[in-house]
């Protein structure tokens, strides 16, 4: 199962049916309006993200809730865990089900000092995938941060939690803006707690975190993290195409 911090809860919980049992409060997880848990459904282990307590009966948090439950099902990403359902858990309330996340946050790693090549081989490659794929479904939500960033136990994949809560028509500039100025300050405090330096990290966090900065898309990070520009990209298409129509011409000829 997930990882559990040291301040984990065991809850009881009385499900006369069997479906649900093992219920453990994950506070590291929380957020300001919900409490996020582990529990067994039908023996599998899941997560839930239930309202708290203050909230569970009010008409309007319950419908934030649907609406974030309508909104990540039909994200499919393999960086973005996937909501499986939303149903009424006993003694928790109505609840969005995900999968389980077996491994460790990355503020976890961080303040652990647990680090690894293939973490930030992650960040520079996986992170941005599941950026872009947000952008580009239209997805509003809160800012990414190392606490909703998870790094599976065996392979050190990259899973996002926890960010689809609204999709709009189109995004903003200041929402694709702010996306990237993130990225920009989660691998500033992780490139802090190394000993290496990766200077041409760094200089692309710094730009990144920069709101004047020059990345005016997730595509011109990734581009930036590839060694690669825009401009560049242009010259070689232009070339190749170029090339191709030379090469039409010759077969034309013959």
């Amino acid at each position: 199962m997930s990882y559990i911090s040291k301040e984990e809860k065991k809850i009881p919980i009385n499900d006369p049916t069997g479906k649900w049992s093992d219920l453990t409060l994950l506070p590291e997880w929380e957020e300001e309006y919900y409490d996020i848990y582990t529990v067994r459904k039908h023996g599998k282990w899941v997560m839930l993200k239930s309202l708290k307590k203050e909230y569970a009966d009010n008409p309007r948090y319950r419908q934030m809730l649907e609406r974030e439950f309508d909104t990540r099902y039909n994200l499919s990403h393999p960086n973005i865990v996937m909501v499986n359902d939303i149903d009424e858990v006993p003694g928790v309330g109505l609840s969005i089900i995900t999968d389980d996340v077996y491994g460790y946050s990355l503020r976890r790693l961080i303040d652990e000092k647990r680090l690894t090549p293939r973490i930030i081989h992650r960040l520079e490659s996986q992170l941005p995938a599941a950026m872009e794929y947000i952008q580009e479904n239209h997805i509003v939500h809160h800012p990414i941060t190392p606490d909703n960033i998870i790094f599976t136990e065996y392979n050190e994949n990259l899973k996002l939690i926890n960010v689809g809560y609204d999709q709009t028509a189109s995004l903003s500039a200041q929402d694709t803006r702010s996306d990237i100025m993130s990225y920009g300050k989660v691998v500033n405090e992780v490139l802090d707690n190394l000993p290496e330096r990766l200077p041409r990290l760094r200089a692309v966090a710094r730009k990144a975190s920069d709101p004047e900065g020059p990345y005016h898309s997730v595509t011109d990070l990734q581009l930036a993290l590839q060694h690669r520009s825009a401009n560049r990209l242009m010259i070689y298409l232009t070339i190749f195409i170029c090339l191709m129509l030379v090469l039409i011409l010759l077969l034309q000829l013959h």
